[in-house]
């Protein structure tokens, strides 16, 4: 868990710092060419810097130890920051890519120079990549360590910063594309409606991108609980001690970035004695944190469930 903590902080340094960089080049560029495609990108990285800001905050306070008044940790306040990181995408990058793209397209605007914004968005492209490939590159090792496709981990993992930079960072390559394609449709015909249908088509791919991290963050925010085929492990876990007849319930909760909590209700048998059963529940509790690194809570309450007769 601490190895992915620092991953994730060292991803999203290296994505802020990318992001700050092209957004400066991108406003100056945007600015000079009057593109709208080139100021939504702007905005669009501006958006990005901010939200790698919120996602330190995220990391840092997220990987703060329980206290007294925080039995379960602090977990639950890096979702949090998370998805004001979300919302900031959400408000600075979609907000403005759609309405500049719509001002653009309703009362047209004379374009500039546009080479200078063919080479920063070149630059951009590059820089994005190597964003995108560290942030890539912790997905795929971490999607090996728990043997899934990094597709599939990037979509269920509570790992939200670096969940938030991968899908960022991709938007950020596919928005360059889009905005590159607007110039050149505005260059060749004339028309800054090209340029202008870019931004908007920028913006709603951000719009896209933000409520899908909102929803993401919300769900764990609430009180997400592990995926199906992660409980029907534990389930297993526990159903092959053999004082276990039953297990009546099982509920599980993410409480951080790497963090689950486990509780269940177990119907042990008859014959076990009281000193058997809690010799049995420590011996659950070693194995499930044993086999699920990520387990950091586990209660276990025997619950009989069979009639006596």
């Amino acid at each position: 868990m601490a190895d992915n903590s620092e991953e994730s902080l060292a991803t999203v340094l290296v994505a802020g710092g990318a992001n700050l960089a092209i957004a400066v080049a991108k406003l100056v560029t945007g600015l000079l060419s009057g593109s709208a495609a080139m100021l939504s990108e702007a905005a669009h990285s501006g958006a990005d810097t901010v939200t790698e800001l919120l996602l330190l905050v995220s990391v840092r306070r997220g990987r703060k130890p329980a206290d007294q008044r925080h039995p379960f940790g602090h977990g639950k306040a890096g979702f949090f920051w998370a998805m004001m990181a979300a919302v900031a995408t959400l408000v600075g990058g979609a907000g403005f890519s759609i309405t500049h793209g719509w001002h653009e397209i309703s009362h047209g605007e004379e374009l500039g120079n546009l080479t200078p914004a063919y080479i920063v968005l070149a630059v951009s492209f590059l820089i994005e990549g190597v964003s995108f490939t560290r942030a890539y590159s912790q997905l795929r090792a971490q999607a090996r360590r728990y043997d899934v496709s990094p597709a599939r981990l990037v979509s269920i993992t509570s790992d939200t910063a670096l969940k938030a930079v991968v899908y960022e960072d991709a938007a950020a390559l596919v928005g360059l594309v889009i905005a590159g394609l607007g110039l050149l449709g505005a260059q060749v015909t004339g028309s800054p409606v090209w340029d202008g249908a870019a931004s908007v088509v920028i913006g709603l791919l951000l719009l896209a991108v933000a409520l899908t991290l909102i929803s993401s963050n919300l769900s764990l925010l609430i009180g997400q609980s592990a995926t199906p085929g992660v409980e029907e492990r534990i389930r297993a876990v526990l159903t092959e001690q053999p004082e276990v007849v039953e297990v009546v319930e099982l509920l599980t909760m993410i409480l951080g970035p790497g963090s689950l909590m486990v509780a269940a209700k177990i119907d042990f048998r008859d014959e076990a004695s009281a000193a058997g059963v809690e010799v049995a529940c420590d011996e659950l509790d070693r194995r499930l944190r044993e086999r699920f690194p990520g387990i950091s809570q586990v209660f276990l309450d025997p619950t009989p469930t069979r009639r006596r007769l």
